[in-house]
Order: structure tokens, then C-alpha cells, then sequence
């Protein structure tokens, strides 16, 4: 069984009437909700909890973690970003959606600005499988579409992803890369576009089920530690000493 977190900022439905009727248990429980199942044990974390309810406990028992935020990146505290890269790189999976693309886990994990183009656009969104054979994408067919999202467009700065599952296609002629896979440390890391608060993204199906084979891929894998013994941190260099001139 797949130990799940689901974490979100959990403020935009407490703050916008709008979202709350959208998500009445938050953007984490829609999640929870839409990808429960027998393979799955799943749990919630969100920013007010202590230490965000990413504790050391709580971290430990996570196999693949799930991000969302928008509004409050910058309240996210340095230390658990930190544990929260560790545990990555020692092996938990991280899904970051939407805008987690600008948390400060996402940004530290990919070492670039994670910057991109945006508009609110109320228009719809085509994401395009152009990696059919991965796991990620089972179940979803050629492409499927969300009617109303919010824009992200290129360029994005995020590094060359080591697979690239999705492509977005948006009525005002944008295109996005919406399905990014990344492997840091041990850790596999995927990013999925889909998920403006003021929209129903995480009570669609496609959404749902894209999620739900995300997690699947991003969880360790049971007996396979494919790079060995893990290593110790380097020893610090003694100095060179000067090679005496002959002569």
C-alpha cells in the first residue's frame, strides 16, 4: 500500500466563497476524495497545522507527497522545505500541481526560477498524451479536455524534463509543457499543470486518474535500491601541499 500525503495552503476556499462551494473539504480533500482506493493510504496536511503537518513522523511514513499552493509560497517554512527536498532526494515522491510550479520545494528541487506565461482565460484547455506508452498516462486516450482553466504558457523555466507526458494546447493558441517527470536523488518528481481553485479540475475523472498514476509511478519501488549504498557525505579535501621546485 502506497503511503500518500496530500498538502495544500488551504486559503483560497477559506478566504472566496466561490472556491469553498467548488471544494467544500478543501482542494486536499477533493484530491483525497478522487483518488481513494485500495492501494492507496492517504492523508492530509495544510499550511496552519504545526510545522505545516509535515512533522518528522508525518514525513517518514509518506511515500509520495502531493503539493498545492498559490497564494502563500512565501509562508511556507524554510526548514520543512528543506526536510521536505531531503526526504526526495532519500526517495519520496513529490507531485507538484498547478501552481506549486512557484513553491519554494518545486523551485529548490529544480534550481531555476520556475517562471512561465499566465492569464486567467476561462477558456478551455486540450492536454495532449504525447508519451502514450507511460504509466502516467494509462487510461486517459489520445487527449482529453478541461472547458474552463487558467492559461500557463511557454516559456517555462523549469530544466529539460527527463519525460514529457503532456502537452497543453489553449483556445488563445498557447502551448504548455503540463506533464513533467524529474528524478532528484532517489525521488521521482511530477509536474501537472490542471488545477486553478476556481475551477472543478480535481473532481474531473481524466484529472483524478492522471493524479492516481502519478503516484503510482512516483512510489518507491519495494526491494529496488537501484543506486546502493547511498553516500556518505564527502569528507572535507586535506590541502595540497606546494611541490618543492627541483633544481
Amino acid at each position: 500500500m502506497i503511503r500518500v500525503t496530500v498538502w495544500n495552503e488551504y486559503s483560497h476556499e477559506l478566504r472566496k466563497e466561490k472556491v469553498a462551494a467548488i471544494y467544500p473539504k478543501g482542494i486536499h480533500g477533493a484530491i483525497a476524495d478522487g483518488i481513494a482506493g485500495p492501494d492507496f493510504r492517504i492523508r492530509t496536511a495544510t499550511l496552519a497545522e504545526p510545522e505545516h503537518g509535515l512533522t518528522d513522523e508525518v514525513l517518514a511514513d509518506t511515500d509520495v507527497l502531493i503539493w498545492w499552493g498559490h497564494r502563500s509560497h512565501e509562508e511556507v517554512d524554510d526548514a520543512i522545505v528543506d526536510k521536505v527536498c531531503a526526504r526526495v532526494l532519500d526517495g519520496m515522491g513529490f507531485i507538484a500541481l498547478h501552481s506549486s510550479h512557484y513553491s519554494k520545494v518545486f523551485r529548490k528541487l529544480m534550481g531555476t526560477s520556475c517562471s512561465l506565461l499566465w492569464r486567467v482565460a476561462d477558456e478551455k484547455e486540450r492536454l495532449w498524451v504525447v508519451n502514450p506508452a507511460h504509466p502516467i498516462a494509462q487510461g486517459v486516450g489520445r487527449f482529453f479536455e478541461l472547458e474552463q482553466e487558467e492559461m500557463y504558457g511557454e516559456f517555462f523555466d523549469i530544466p529539460e524534463p527527463e519525460e514529457l507526458i503532456f502537452l497543453s494546447w489553449f483556445q488563445g493558441g498557447e502551448v504548455f509543457r503540463s506533464g513533467c517527470t524529474f528524478r532528484r536523488g532517489r525521488g521521482k518528481i511530477f509536474y501537472f499543470r490542471p488545477g486553478h481553485e476556481t475551477y472543478p479540475t480535481f473532481q474531473n475523472s481524466n484529472v483524478l486518474r492522471v493524479i492516481s498514476n502519478g503516484v503510482k509511478w512516483a512510489a518507491p519501488e519495494p526491494g529496488l535500491d537501484a543506486f546502493g549504498e547511498w553516500p556518505s557525505p564527502a569528507p572535507a579535501l586535506e590541502p595540497v601541499p606546494n611541490e618543492k621546485k627541483k633544481g
